[in-house]
């Protein structure tokens, strides 16, 4: 006589990520509907600097349109980081707790790194310069952020998923970050002149320093 073992299938639930993205897009949705012409210039910042022309004034950055694509673009790096893990090999894709605390680390970094850099150029007397250049960053981080939400939902729910497709989109976000930054020092070279010694203290203490510091923390904690 045969004897049969039945082993418990335990399944990971996925239902929390579909409430995540289901949210980013009646976030952005809401958005848009509230922004309809802000938003569309937004939209094509890809092809026209418009929206940066326009929305130049450092107040912007506290606007609701501001604060709610904050959100999403919260929610998007955090599922790519988490993504990303998980193709490496470090990571599940659908551990909820680890996104949690990705997600907390995400925010907290932005937020903290933006009051930072608010106090070091009251130091530097670097307010408006600093107030304008964040901004751009603020817009093009949350393009970003925006545009790889798709990418995001397709990695998830895919099975099997090539290290590549990750290694290819984090090339393209780390070339756009770096056409962001020479567009903000093109947009603001007579201020960043006038200002040139504090304005690369600020670069190097704030823009390289953090990035190569998590980058050596996660490549020393890999080895």
């Amino acid at each position: 006589m045969t004897e049969h073992l039945l082993h418990p299938r335990l399944l990971e639930s996925k239902d929390w990520a579909t409430v995540l993205f289901v949210l980013s897009f009646i976030l952005i949705a809401v958005t848009k509907t509230m922004n309809e012409s802000r938003f569309g210039d937004f939209v094509n910042l890809l092809f026209s600097d418009k929206y940066a022309k326009i929305y130049r004034d450092a107040t912007h950055l506290n606007s609701t349109f501001t604060a709610t694509l904050f959100v999403v673009q919260a929610i998007s790096f955090a599922f790519f980081i988490q993504l990303s893990l998980s193709v490496f090999g470090n990571a599940s894709k659908t551990d909820y707790i680890l996104y949690i605390q990705i997600l907390t680390f995400v925010v907290f970094f932005i937020l903290s790194k933006f009051l930072i850099e608010k106090i070091i150029a009251t130091a530097f007397n670097i307010e408006e310069l600093a107030e304008q250049f964040n901004l751009q960053k603020v817009t093009y981080r949350t393009y970003i952020g925006l545009l790889i939400l798709p990418f995001n939902i397709i990695l998830f729910y895919q099975d099997s998923i090539s290290i590549i497709i990750p290694q290819t989109i984090i090339a393209i976000i780390l070339i756009a970050n770096l056409l962001s930054y020479l567009t903000s020092i093109k947009n603001y070279q007579n201020l960043i002149i006038s200002k040139l010694f504090y304005f690369i203290l600020y670069l190097c203490t704030l823009e390289i320093a953090p990035y190569f510091f998590m980058y050596y923390w996660y490549t020393k904690g890999s080895a």
